[in-house]
C-alpha cells in the first residue's frame, strides 16, 4: 500500500508546476522536497499514519486541481485593491521583492553599502 501512495505523490509532483519567478518560495519545489523526505526509502517506506498521509494527498490534489476555485467561482478577476492576477504574480515574484527592498533603502544606506563594498575590495587587494 505504501508503494501506491508513493507513486500517487510522485505523479502529483510531476504534474505540479514549478514557478521560476518564486525561487526559494515555490510550493511545487517545497512539495517535491517534502515528498523526498517523507519517502526516503521509495516504495518500501513505512508510513506511520496512513490516514493522515491520504488526507494530505487529497488536500494537495484539491489545491492542484483548483477545486475550490471552480466550486466557488469569482465574479471578477480582481480583488478589493483592483489588482489583477497577472499583476499579483508580478508583484510576488522573487526579483520584484528584491527590487522593492532596494527601493526601500534610503540614500545614506545605499551610499554606505556602496562605499563599504569598495573598501572591502580594496582591503582584499592589499
Amino acid at each position: 500500500m505504501a508503494a501506491t501512495r508513493y507513486r500517487r505523490f510522485l505523479k502529483l509532483c510531476e504534474e505540479w508546476p514549478v514557478e521560476e519567478t518564486k525561487r526559494g518560495r515555490d510550493l511545487g519545489a517545497f512539495l517535491r522536497q517534502r515528498v523526498a523526505q517523507a519517502f526516503r526509502e521509495g516504495e518500501s517506506t513505512q508510513i506511520a499514519d496512513p490516514a493522515n498521509c491520504d488526507q494530505m494527498y487529497e488536500s494537495l490534489v484539491r489545491i492542484h486541481t483548483n477545486f475550490y476555485k471552480n466550486k466557488y467561482p469569482r465574479l471578477k478577476d480582481t480583488s478589493f485593491t483592483g489588482v489583477t492576477v497577472e499583476e499579483c504574480k508580478l508583484i510576488l515574484a522573487t526579483d520584484s521583492g528584491k527590487q522593492m527592498e532596494e527601493m526601500k533603502k534610503g540614500k545614506w544606506k545605499k551610499l554606505r553599502e556602496k562605499f563599504s563594498a569598495k573598501n572591502a575590495e580594496e582591503d582584499s587587494k592589499l
